[in-house]
């Protein structure tokens, strides 16, 4: 099996006569970490939709786990191990929090899948209460009585019990107060130690950067800028003028 886990070929994505994407290559290796940056209405939750399959691409092609899912009904590329945290969380809000977490558990890979995870940990339920300690304080809490901050470490939380093999934070810390902020930071540090690939959307270049092995910012649905955090950084008229406020 390729090392890519996702591989976007020449993607185009139109909402009506709006052409959104335009012909974008987007992979995500084994293990890697992604900042998916650029301002509002740059095509960054589109790319996320299309190669989820919640937007059907135009033309182009989009490959999961070594198979075609170009325009595949997205619970087919969740199956392949691939966790999508929407802006705007979706949590059940009439479920507790041990019901939204227990209702999407699945047990770990299976032996072939082990080996290439090597020593991957599963996450389990005791495992995801563990890092994410405010969630375990407020386990019979029906969803709609969580802050904002909790509600998106129930979110993240309820991913992980999916054991993904690349797991996608759209919009990671939007709305969130700076302590709840840096600590949702914080788990994504753990999950990046644990093996996961992630992709992470979020507006913080400076927290971003700090934790990704590679950045891509987009501009007008193109892709402006491909490459290391350490590049990235190097580069300051880039960051003032794609992400400069």
């Amino acid at each position: 099996m390729s090392d890519l886990l996702i591989n976007a070929k020449g993607l185009n994505t139109h909402y009506g006569a709006s052409h959104i994407l335009q012909c974008i290559d987007f992979s995500v290796a084994r293990g890697e970490t992604i900042g998916l940056m650029g301002r509002n209405g740059m095509g960054k939750s589109t790319l996320l939709k299309s190669m989820m399959g919640l937007v059907k691409p135009s033309s182009g092609t989009v490959t999961v786990m070594g198979q075609d899912m170009t325009g595949a009904a997205p619970y087919k590329i969740a199956q392949l191990g691939v966790a999508y945290v929407p802006e705007g969380r979706g949590i059940f809000g009439n479920l507790s929090v041990i019901e939204n977490l227990k209702m999407t558990a699945r047990a770990g890979k299976s032996a072939a899948a082990r080996m290439r995870a090597e020593k991957r940990q599963d996450w389990n339920y005791e495992r995801v209460l563990e890092t994410f300690p405010r969630l375990k304080e407020r386990l019979n809490h029906g969803g709609q009585q969580l802050s904002g901050g909790e509600q998106q470490m129930l979110t993240i939380g309820r991913a992980l019990m999916t054991n993904p093999d690349v797991l996608i934070l759209d919009e990671a810390t939007e709305g969130l107060a700076p302590l709840i902020a840096k600590e949702i930071w914080r788990i994504c540090g753990v999950i990046r130690e644990s093996g996961i690939s992630s992709i992470i959307v979020d507006k913080n270049w400076k927290h971003v950067t700090q934790i990704t092995d590679r950045n891509v910012i987009l501009v007008k649905g193109q892709v402006v800028f491909e490459g290391s955090s350490a590049m990235l950084l190097a580069k300051p008229e880039i960051l003032q003028q794609h992400l400069g406020v």
